[in-house]
């Protein structure tokens, strides 16, 4: 069977239909008392990025719940915490600020979309309010909303995400047998396994 592409947003209009009405008229541009409660219970988000070239990176964000800090009704910001040290999605800011963030509220099916104009601040007074566990940020990513709303609850449910009964933890080997298999790294599985161990979590914060 060949292949049918989509080439026009008409094209789509025709197959998809068009936008119900509760869906068209839910985007918003400043939080609302709601949207700060919300950021308030949200521990974890996505953060959505592309560089000028319309390549991609999403990348995660957790923190205990309330790490987003509210400046004003139009402005959040994100702290950045250590990891990896990759910083792709941070590297697209600089060259494209948009960016598409979504907020989880663990066992909650809907979500809360933020879309806005980032840049990175590596010193500003809020910082002080940013710490967790003694470990004051190096640099927090400030967004600018330009459009935000809830999403709905069908991903989730389709998915059974929450449902613990759905969960299938074990369906691949374990993180250090992955690095191992997939990466060139001179660590042998026993030593990746004590990385990813216990002493892993417990240098989130240094």
């Amino acid at each position: 069977m060949s292949w049918v592409e989509i080439g026009s947003a008409t094209e789509l209009r025709e197959l998809l239909g068009e936008v119900m009405p509760r869906a068209a008229t839910k985007e918003r541009v400043r939080l609302h008392e709601r949207d700060r409660q919300w950021l308030a219970a949200s521990p974890f988000c996505l953060i959505a990025t592309s560089d000028t070239d319309g390549n991609c990176d999403v990348s995660p964000k957790g923190d205990p719940a309330g790490f987003v800090h509210v400046i004003d009704d139009t402005t959040i910001a994100i702290p950045d915490r250590p990891g990896n040290r990759r910083a792709d999605g941070f590297l697209n800011i600089l060259t494209n600020p948009h960016v598409g963030l979504i907020f989880f509220i663990p066992g909650r099916n809907e979500t809360l979309r933020i879309n806005g104009r980032a840049r990175l601040v590596r010193e500003a007074p809020f910082f002080d309010e940013l710490v967790v566990k003694g470990h004051r940020p190096a640099l927090a990513l400030v967004v600018e909303i330009e459009q935000i709303f809830f999403h709905c609850a069908k991903a989730f449910l389709r998915s059974e995400l929450w449902k613990p009964g759905s969960w299938n933890p074990d369906a691949l080997p374990s993180h250090a047998r992955l690095v191992k298999e997939i990466q060139a790294v001179e660590e042998t599985v026993e030593q990746l396994e004590a990385y990813y161990g216990e002493t892993y979590a417990q240098k989130l914060y240094g």
